[in-house]
């Protein structure tokens, strides 16, 4: 190949993500896969891509440079980002990619890497030599013969999926579930054959000009139709997805938005009732709720820094059954450690139909000890500018108890705690606070952190 450098501005901490096409384009994903072979030497590497109208050019570019770095691909096809994770760990391949921008805008797109075990490359490993390969644009010589083979995955991944539960246990339930016109709905068709439950299907077919909007149920605004579907069809639950899956969020029988963070521990509570002693890895944004619950339960709780790849090297570290961030990010020893938004609901399913209580029953209690101001963005123009001052400011007003930097400033007093920090993807300050059952100290003080920063906003 000619040498030309290219710009690499869609690199990121995690992962590869940017506007199509002056940021990510054909000729880039194509030095990604020839990059990919040089560096980590794979013989034979999954590929799957998201609903995106890009993807699929993308995903061929891709995989015709892996092709001439001597990789045999495996296509996948359209998928989950997790169903190229379990390709990868299942049939013990070198590596997969992820062509897929999540729940970014439309006109954006990406790439997610891992490599043997479905192990992530991030900042820290990985990315950081593939992105100098990018820029450079050499690559060795190649007269290599390797070929595109699909890959017919999905029957193994469902088997794998039923694996976590007690079908037996499950009751005929009713459950509104919202693929938001991502990847989602194609697993849901296939598992809908193995469970009783009555599945009322919101957006599920695949459509990548997503006519409802991005699926991302972060959003306020994109709550409101699983909300009401739930209280429609008097469902048991509601599930949502963002557009490659793997973050599922929950509403409750009366329709109800459950925060990520009081799912992660009723997870850890249920998944430590079978595998006592074991370690469960949490992030530091809201904490306490998830010690206590861990603890109760005899395990032992983690803290680790915010992230994928953080989450899943501490979890190996500590062959931890269950990591969980409030993001709704869920991650399974089980699952090489990986994150899965279909995992989730399928045990949480199970223990509504044993325990025959309903989410809101299961979590109430939690919320009323541990109530939480979910997360809040801002667009500052010096974030660790902010995060000192408002450090400053609390540090001599109150007592600290405890101060953590594991990711951002983390400060604790008796009754409540925050954490603040940056974000890892986007030009944003991210503020948490949680208190120990006072509703109103937790928003107070919030109204007080948001005073401090508004001077400061971008």
């Amino acid at each position: 190949m000619t040498e030309r450098t290219v710009s690499t501005a869609c690199f990121k901490a995690y992962d590869i993500r940017g506007r199509v096409p002056d940021e990510l384009n054909e000729e880039l994903a194509y030095r990604v896969g020839r990059a990919f072979a040089a560096f980590l030497k794979p013989k034979k590497v999954a590929v799957g891509q998201d609903v995106r109208p890009s993807s699929r050019a993308l995903a061929a570019a891709l995989s015709r440079g892996l092709n001439e770095g001597g990789v045999e691909v495996f296509d996948l096809g359209l998928c989950g980002t997790e169903e190229v994770y379990f390709a990868t760990f299942h049939y013990q391949l070198d590596g997969g990619i992820m062509v897929t921008a999540s729940h970014n805008p439309g006109d954006y797109n990406g790439m997610k890497l891992v490599r043997h075990e479905s192990r992530p490359l991030s900042g820290d490993f990985g990315l950081p030599q593939i992105e100098e390969l990018v820029k450079s644009g050499q690559f060795p010589d190649s007269s290599s013969c390797a070929k595109i083979t699909p890959l017919d995955f999905r029957p193994a991944y469902i088997e794998h999926l039923l694996g976590y539960i007690d079908q037996a246990g499950l009751k005929p339930l009713r459950i509104v579930v919202n693929a938001g016109n991502g990847c989602a709905g194609v697993v849901l068709d296939a598992l809908e054959a193995h469970l009783p439950f009555t599945m009322i299907k919101l957006l599920n077919e695949p459509d990548g000009s997503f006519p409802q909007g991005i699926p991302n149920p972060l959003l306020l605004e994109n709550r409101s139709l699983t909300s009401r579907a739930v209280v429609e069809h008097q469902a048991a639950v509601g599930l949502a997805w963002d557009g490659d899956f793997d973050r599922c969020f929950f509403f409750d029988e009366n329709g109800r938005f459950i925060e990520g963070y009081y799912i992660v521990g009723l997870l850890a509570e249920n998944l430590l009732s079978h595998h006592p002693r074991s370690s469960i890895v949490h992030d530091p944004r809201l904490t306490w709720n998830t010690i206590e619950l861990v603890s109760e339960n005899r395990g032992e709780p983690h803290v680790s820094k915010t992230g994928h790849a953080f989450i899943k090297d501490k979890m190996r570290e500590l062959n931890a059954l269950y990591g969980g961030e409030m993001s709704a990010h869920h991650y399974f020893r089980d699952f090489s450690y990986c994150d899965s938004g279909m995992i989730p609901w399928l045990l949480v399913l199970e223990l509504i139909s044993k325990s025959g209580r309903p989410l809101s029953k299961l979590v109430d209690e939690r919320i009323r000890r541990f109530p939480v101001s979910g997360e809040i963005n801002r667009r500052l123009g010096d974030p660790q500018a902010a995060i000192a001052k408002v450090e400053k400011y609390f540090r001599e007003r109150e007592e600290v108890k405890e101060c953590h930097q594991i990711d951002g400033l983390s400060l604790e007093f008796a009754d409540w705690r925050f954490n603040i920090r940056s974000s890892n993807t986007e030009p944003l300050l991210r503020l948490n606070v949680e208190s120990r059952g006072d509703q109103e100290l937790m928003e107070s003080k919030t109204h007080e952190i948001l005073a401090l920063l508004k001077g400061l906003e971008k």
